[in-house]
């Protein structure tokens, strides 16, 4: 018996996958969200309870296009959780169907939903957790060597140099970004909302359309007089309006995780 967690930013759309959702026998419970934020709350909360608390959950069924975070941005961040849930994306849009099974997504439904497409969805999730190993004996955590998936390419006199992914921030130059690391700054060709989309999924969140920065990095978020501003290092950081929220749901699931 499946607990979901159904996630759309139009009502509408939740109402009606939550009532296919808790139509179909095999699921046990579904619950509805409507943003990143609460997404990400509900998950933590649900790794806290363990896989057989009351809270826990199995499966989310996660819109793409929402407001703040999308659905991918989402799922790249979950990939990161010691055991997180399945992922069917439901999505009006069939352009991010290779970026979805990248993320391992068990299924992509389009909208409108039909009943029979979402019951498929259904049989696949429960395909995956039967098929799934039991958990094994906690082992002592390995030390891996760093590899180029924990470095970033920095185009540097025409050589290509690789530097690892603590590097804390990255600023917008127009077309260009520069990134600063303990070492210094570089200059790379690639604008900052590339830049926002290849680093999701290492932990790189925007927080003002000129900065970027490594969430891990953070060591200080301020609000003074309604202006949010966050400590990097030596650095001090605006943070824009839009963004302010945002950032401290992350930074809160965070420490929380």
């Amino acid at each position: 018996m499946l607990r979901a967690l159904a996630v759309d930013d139009e009502r509408p759309a939740l109402e009606e996958l939550l009532y296919l959702l808790r139509a179909d026998p095999r699921v046990r419970s579904a619950e509805g969200a409507t943003d990143a934020t609460e997404t990400l709350r509900r998950i933590n909360r649900a790794l806290d309870a363990g896989p057989d608390g009351d809270d826990a959950i199995d499966v989310v069924f996660l819109d793409i296009h929402m407001a703040g975070l999308t659905g991918l941005d989402v799922a790249r961040l979950l990939a990161g959780f010691a055991r997180p849930p399945l992922i069917v994306f439901v999505t009006a849009h069939e352009g991010f169907a290779v970026q979805a099974f990248d993320l391992k997504a068990v299924d992509y439904v389009l909208k409108p939903v039909r009943g029979e497409r979402l019951v498929e969805a259904v049989r696949r999730v429960c395909d995956q957790v039967d098929a799934s190993p039991a958990p094994a004996a906690a082992a002592p955590p390995a030390v891996l060597p760093q590899t180029a998936a924990d470095q970033i390419p920095v185009e540097l006199g025409g050589v290509t140099r690789f530097i690892p992914m603590s590097s804390r921030t990255s600023r917008r130059r127009g077309n260009y970004a520069r990134l600063h690391t303990h070492a210094g700054s570089h200059l790379v060709r690639i604008p900052l909302s590339t830049l926002e989309e290849r680093w999701a999924a290492r932990g790189f969140v925007r927080i003002h359309r000129r900065h970027l920065v490594a969430l891990g990095r953070i060591d200080e978020l301020r609000l003074d007089a309604g202006a949010t501003t966050v400590r990097v290092g030596d650095a001090e950081l605006s943070v824009s309006r839009r963004h302010a929220r945002e950032l401290r749901d992350l930074l809160m699931c965070r420490a929380h995780g």
